[in-house]
């Protein structure tokens, strides 16, 4: 599976679908914080630091989104995921988050670059039927 990477820079759909999943689960991270914040006031607690932890894990998805064309953009999008598993240990109904997420980020990598494959072969074709230099 050489379309799956740990860090580097995807093509162009690949990151639209990649920004597309990791700012979609933004605003499941944010309702994953308010539940374990209302599950931590159910037991006595004020909650408060679960709901900045899901706030803090949820703009990182909007900033993970923003900066898929730095190499390490997917790095950071691999480790939301792991906090995202992370999050199944205060509030278990998050292992689904992480599944459904995660199965649409590598799904989204490996169809990504079979798609941005195919878009490269046909404009490689076009050009060389209507007589396009290379680099053009």
């Amino acid at each position: 599976m050489k379309s799956l990477v740990l860090y580097g820079v995807p093509r162009r759909l690949t990151r639209r679908l990649l920004a597309t999943v990791i700012g979609s689960e933004a605003c499941i991270v944010l309702f994953g914080g308010l539940v374990a914040m209302a599950l931590d006031k159910s037991g006595g607690g004020n909650g408060t630091t679960w709901l900045i932890a899901g706030s803090v894990l949820a703009v990182l998805c909007i900033v993970a989104a923003g900066v898929l064309r730095r190499p390490w953009g997917v790095t950071l999008g691999w480790l939301i995921h792991l906090a995202t598993l992370a999050a199944a240990l205060v509030v278990p109904m998050m292992i689904w988050v992480f599944l459904i997420f995660g199965g649409l980020w590598v799904v989204s990598m490996v169809q990504g670059a079979k798609i941005d494959d195919l878009s490269d072969e046909a404009q490689r074709r076009y050009d060389a039927e209507h007589g396009v230099p290379d680099g053009a």
